[in-house]
């Protein structure tokens, strides 16, 4: 690869005027900034940049031959579709180079309203696979923002394989979870760092604990999640050699002089290499600049490989900010939900009764309890084995022998590897004997996939975050025939989806549910002492986090090495079914429940279905009773307690 001027560009964070000009002056190629509105930085007020400061920074830019990227990273709700309208409009007047978006209904509607604008995939968008790529591309997508758990090597095989500019953060605060699949800001406090108001969680101080028992195991490192800062300075080489174009800088919050340093010492770092590669080295003073000056302590993160404990700062000593403490997850708060109005829609003639499942065992078991549909494979918690085909082939059967159905869970993430073996998985089943009634899909790519190795129906699942109506049709209009709704969504909220969606939406009634999911072996970065080799059981045993508000959140690694961070308490909407009548599907997440506990809940949940379709008072003390009573964890009604999720406007 020969190296130009144009290879790689030197992206640049403003949240205000001052660091705006500060940024061009040190040698940015580019800057990215937000509106008033619709972004990730919507926590200081004299912060982001008014339409009419807009104009004047995309207009100072490019008189300085500078680019400038408008971010509309977060999710929509449906109450804040016409503002976006609006936006949308005025930024294709006042014409910035591209756009960085999340949710779906930003794609659709930049491709109905003909804005004549470039699109950037945000990190947000947790693009693992070169198909989710090539569907983006389909809709406009010029450039992704890649997740943060892909190695550089990985970057390089979407470059190759796609030609799609690839842009990386190189430089600063970075999320230990998966972005994206964070929802407990927003669960906990009804700010979702989905829609620019995180909380932090991952900063607080935690104990690693054994799950069954309580026995504390690590309280030495508190700060389990807390990860460091990235800084790439000392491998630009491999960056640029990987065939990353865009340079990213995190820093939307920090102030002109510290944008200054780290851009300048970037910029003179990236010219120095293009000037005569081979002979480059890291400058020492440039270095000490950056390392004397830092917030946190760096890391390069998954850059060149999976990270081991050094990666987090266990200490929290360089913390500088915490924006929150850890609280009390709400329980059922009578107040909310008994005042609103019954979601009405015309999809829910007949109540349908799913449930996720870990296993035959559980599949069978609920079939037998009453479920109408049970979805099976995708992510299973250690030491569960992943479903075979004859395990799927044999519910099958079963449920088609009592007038059921099967769908066929994909994980949340799917890279190379898991999107190979969905691949294959799709083509047995699409020719075994017992055919499935459907697919769940996380991503664009898994869905093009599916919809072209098959013929059975697609559901959206999780990991497409569907807040609003716009986000529904843009994935029916790709194939699917029902999407499951946001957990982050507020009552009010998901009515408006419900009821303006052209596609059937299902609702997450009762169960465990993630908080974070994270490409990191906790318990081993805590404890030490795990070797593949000698001791793969380590990772069987189930470990726990205890926050400083006495709140157990459960760990499950699954079969893919992920740790997946549960909420302390499990939603439970029993006493509020009736208000939710209007919903498609209601849905019971059973993955971390036994076949025994995950039958009982699906015939009592049957059984309030049933009554009330038949008129009567759905719900009863003694099944809410039994329900409490034999329940692994906590209750509670997550972000169902707030009137909205704090929108972006």
């Amino acid at each position: 690869m020969l190296l130009t001027k144009k290879s790689v560009e030197l992206l640049a964070p403003a949240g205000n005027w001052d660091v705006l000009e500060t940024a061009v002056e040190a040698g940015a190629d580019a800057v990215y900034l937000g509106g008033r509105h619709f972004n990730m930085r919507m926590h200081e007020g004299d912060m982001n940049f008014s339409d009419e400061m807009l104009k004047k920074a995309i207009d100072y830019t490019h008189a300085h031959g500078v680019k400038l990227y408008v971010t509309i990273n977060n999710l929509i709700s449906d109450e804040e579709l016409p503002a976006l309208k609006e936006y949308l409009s005025y930024l294709n007047e006042i014409r910035p180079d591209a756009i960085l978006v999340q949710d779906l209904a930003v794609i659709k509607l930049v491709n109905e309203m003909n804005i004549k604008i470039p699109m950037h995939a945000s990190v947000m968008m947790n693009t693992h696979n070169t198909a989710t790529i090539r569907k983006l591309q389909e809709y406009g997508i010029t450039r992704v923002v890649t997740s943060r758990e892909m190695t550089l090597d990985e970057l390089a095989l979407f470059k190759a394989d796609t030609g799609i500019e690839v842009e990386y953060f190189v430089h600063g605060d970075i999320c230990i979870s998966e972005s994206g699949q964070c929802i407990h800001s927003g669960v906990l406090f009804g700010q979702s760092g989905n829609r620019g108001r995180c909380l932090k969680p991952c900063r607080w101080p935690y104990k690693l604990i054994d799950d069954n028992t309580g026995e504390i195991l690590d309280d030495t490192n508190p700060y389990k999640l807390a990860i460091k800062d990235m800084c790439m300075y000392r491998n630009l080489p491999e960056l640029i050699q990987a065939g990353v174009r865009s340079f990213k800088i995190e820093g939307r919050m920090r102030p002109a002089p510290f944008i200054k340093r780290i851009v300048s010492v970037y910029r003179k770092a990236i010219d120095s290499y293009m000037h005569d590669p081979a002979a480059w080295q890291t400058d020492d003073t440039d270095w000490k600049a950056l390392y004397d000056n830092r917030a946190r302590d760096f890391t390069t993160s998954f850059a060149l490989g999976k990270p081991d404990r050094t990666a987090i700062g266990f200490s929290g000593k360089r913390e500088p900010r915490f924006f929150s403490s850890a609280v009390k997850e709400a329980g059922f708060q009578e107040e909310i939900l008994r005042q609103k109005k019954n979601i009405s829609c015309d999809f829910a003639s007949t109540p349908r009764l799913s449930v996720r499942v870990s296993s035959k065992t559980e599949a069978l078991a609920v079939l037998d309890a009453g479920a109408d549909v049970v979805y099976i494979g995708g992510e299973v918690w250690r030491p569960e084995r992943p479903v075979s085909v004859a395990d799927i082939q044999d519910v099958i059967a079963k449920a088609h022998s009592l007038g059921k159905k099967v769908l066929v869970s994909t994980p949340r993430t799917a890279t190379r590897r898991e999107f190979s073996e969905m691949e294959q998985l799709m083509h047995t089943l699409q020719y075994a004997p017992e055919h499935a009634d459907g697919v769940l899909v996380n991503s664009l790519g898994m869905l093009d996939m599916v919809s072209k190795c098959t013929d059975f129906p697609i559901q959206a699942d999780y990991g497409f975050n569907t807040f609003n109506h716009i986000s529904a049709e843009f994935l029916m209009k790709n194939g699917c025939c029902m999407a499951v709704s946001s957990y982050e969504l507020s009552y009010e909220q998901l009515r408006e989806i419900v009821e303006k969606s052209k596609m059937p939406i299902e609702v997450v009634v009762h169960g465990s549910y993630e908080s974070m999911i994270i490409d990191h072996n906790l318990a081993e970065m805590s404890l030490g002492g795990y070797d593949p080799m000698s001791n793969p059981e380590f990772n069987n045993r189930h470990y726990a986090l205890l926050d400083e508000a006495g709140e157990k959140h459960s760990l499950r690694m699954d079969q893919y090495g992920r740790n997946h961070i549960l909420f302390a308490n499990d939603m439970c909407l029993y006493p509020y079914l009736e208000k939710f009548s209007g919903v498609a599907s209601y849905r019971i997440e059973a993955k971390d429940y036994t076949p025994e506990y995950a039958a009982k809940l699906t015939s009592i949940y049957r059984r309030a279905l049933d009554r009330i379709s038949a008129g009567e008072d759905g719900f009863s003390d003694d099944d809410f009773k039994i329900i409490k009573e034999d329940a692994p964890r906590g209750l509670g009604i997550g972000t169902y307690r707030f009137h909205q999720s704090r929108n972006s406007i």
